[in-house]
């Protein structure tokens, strides 16, 4: 985001309050941002705020006692240009090439990527006409940032919030980094397992991990970045792959995982395992509550199916695995043993004994061990940045297994 020019259009949704953040995030990356606001956001948000933040004036009206403002000249300057919030009746004027402010006469203006982020009710979300205009933006070539899933401001629970500025930021960033790399994976179909297992005890209890899904999802948008198209198979998890061609599948239990993965394998080049899978479940499940009662409690467990190494047994020539160990101790024994099981190309072996490494944080420590006997130690990085590593280890061994079949 270093350099980039970016233009904020704000349209009038209390949504708009997010956009402080938003402009903040991207000025501390790095960019250089230009706020447009449409009349009735000015409502929601004070454009002092967001001019102090962004250190540019705000513009929210084509002519105003400072004299004329180019909509022409805006969008020629910027790289990128998003509109967030994107209301329903800004979405309608933007696909119908409507024009009665400044935001939409720069939008018709922009020569550069646009990107949309909308926010509004549940029902107005899903209503056709919604969807459609949505539809017709993306047939345009504009870039929808989906709108999320929570509690809205009518008190509804559902899809409709405007992404967070975070992820908006990710997004992006995201674009940019896609726009510099050459594209080495086009036509390759990945398959990624991330995140947890839940597995029942009742309709409220389960047997889970701390697992956190962000190594997945890093792996899942660096191969998105390098042009593959990735299915990502994903437990119950709180944060989510932005990619366009990342296929998210969520799934609760060991069982259901496995399920998807057996049915998308057979189709994909590579899979990659990084998941958490329960190696337990409980035998049976209550379909009611389970209720306190005096003295302990037993559950009997039995073994899950194990994904990685049913894969492996249905393994093509050309087809490619890659496994993760998560070790305690004798960890380099361990996943030796792991590697050879369960068939893989190569094995991503971290320790809990690393201080920075396993669940719970955004950092990683590793070490690849391949079946040729390889072993390749990588220091404490950013789980984006482990992620690469490994795709770049991955390409490594593809391009070795080309070699050996020619």
């Amino acid at each position: 985001m270093q350099g980039k020019k970016i233009i904020l259009g704000i349209s009038g949704s209390i949504a708009a309050y997010k956009c402080a953040f938003l402009t903040r995030l991207l000025v501390k990356a790095g960019a250089e941002v230009k706020v447009i606001m449409t009349p009735s956001a000015t409502d929601f948000i004070t454009p002092l705020t967001l001019s102090t933040l962004s250190k540019n004036p705000v513009f929210s009206d084509v002519s105003s006692e400072e004299g004329w403002h180019n909509h022409v000249e805006l969008g020629l300057w910027a790289d990128a240009m998003i509109v967030a919030p994107a209301t329903a009746n800004t979405l309608a004027r933007m696909a119908n090439g409507l024009c009665d402010n400044m935001l939409l006469a720069v939008y018709l203006s922009a020569r550069c990527p646009v990107f949309f982020a909308p926010a509004m009710d549940l029902d107005m979300w899903t209503h056709p006409a919604t969807q459609k205009n949505i539809s017709t933006l993306e047939q345009y070539g504009n870039h929808l940032i989906p709108a999320e899933h929570g509690e809205l401001a009518s008190g509804l629970v559902g899809v409709g919030r405007m992404a967070e500025p975070e992820n908006i930021v990710k997004t992006l960033s995201n674009h940019f980094i896609k726009k510099n790399i050459r594209q080495d994976l086009m036509g390759k179909k990945v398959l990624v397992t991330s995140g947890p297992t839940h597995e029942a005890i009742d309709p409220v209890r389960f047997i889970g991990n701390r697992s956190t899904g962000r190594m997945g999802v890093s792996l899942a948008e660096e191969l998105d970045r390098r042009g593959a198209k990735v299915t990502l198979i994903t437990g119950p998890v709180n944060i989510k792959a932005f990619g366009k061609n990342i296929n998210s599948i969520p799934v609760k239990s060991a069982q259901d995982m496995y399920e998807i993965a057996m049915q998308h394998f057979p189709d994909v080049d590579v899979a990659i395992m990084a998941a958490a899978v329960a190696d337990y479940t409980p035998k049976t499940v209550s379909a009611t509550k389970v209720k306190k009662k005096p003295g302990d409690m037993n559950i009997e467990l039995k073994r899950t199916k194990d994904i990685a190494y049913e894969l492996g047994q249905i393994k093509q020539a050309h087809q490619i695995t890659i496994g993760f160990a998560l070790e305690t101790n004798n960890e380099a024994e361990n996943a030796k043993k792991k590697l050879a099981k369960k068939n893989f190309d190569f094995i991503v072996l971290n320790s809990l004994n690393d201080k920075g490494a396993g669940f719970q944080h955004n950092t990683n420590k590793i070490t690849i061990l391949d079946k040729q006997g390889n072993s390749q130690v990588y220091p404490l990085k950013s789980k984006p940045e482990v992620a690469k590593d490994i795709v770049d280890y991955f390409q490594k061994v593809s391009a070795l297994n080309v070699n050996i079949s020619d």
